[in-house]
């Protein structure tokens, strides 16, 4: 394979390691493990492991533990947010703070468990005026588990 091949394939992809370069958050949370493809601009696809040792799990229905919805929107989130850093070139700063601005058509299809693979893939529709508008869909094995409409921005810390 050539070096260019290699660049190519390789900005496809983010591991752990530059998805915590891309997003402020942290633990417990940061809701994304990988990045596993990206077309700068338009739309990525990333992976969030769901495990028991989640912190929301003892106390959400302990007895048949479910991940809440608007942990399954904040992970949408955070992978518009590494869409719209990765392809501005940009990174999060101390002096700006990317925002929800708006949630629209969210629906939830089915409970995302323990052991479940999250699969999150998000397209940017429109961005003016840094305002940004996403169509975002979760799914688990294949099956939709919630898809949402979501705007966010960047604003200036004062």
């Amino acid at each position: 394979m050539n070096n260019k091949n290699e660049q190519t394939s390789t900005a496809q992809q983010m591991d752990i390691h530059e998805i915590l370069d891309h997003l402020p958050h942290r633990y417990p949370f940061l809701l994304v493990d990988r990045v596993l493809s990206i077309d700068l601009g338009k739309s990525i696809v990333a992976l969030k492991n769901v495990t028991i040792n989640e912190p929301f799990f003892p106390g959400h229905y302990p007895h048949h533990p479910v991940m809440p919805g608007v942990l399954i929107i904040e992970a949408m989130a955070q992978v518009a947010a590494l869409l719209t850093f990765k392809s501005s070139g940009s990174k999060p700063d101390e002096n700006s703070v990317y925002y929800f601005a708006g949630i629209d058509a969210a629906r939830f299809k089915r409970p995302v468990s323990p052991g479940d693979q999250l699969i999150i893939k998000v397209t940017l529709d429109r961005s003016k005026r840094g305002v940004f508008k996403f169509s975002a869909i979760a799914e688990v094995d294949g099956d939709l588990a919630a898809e949402a409409e979501l705007m966010c921005t960047i604003k200036a810390v004062q």
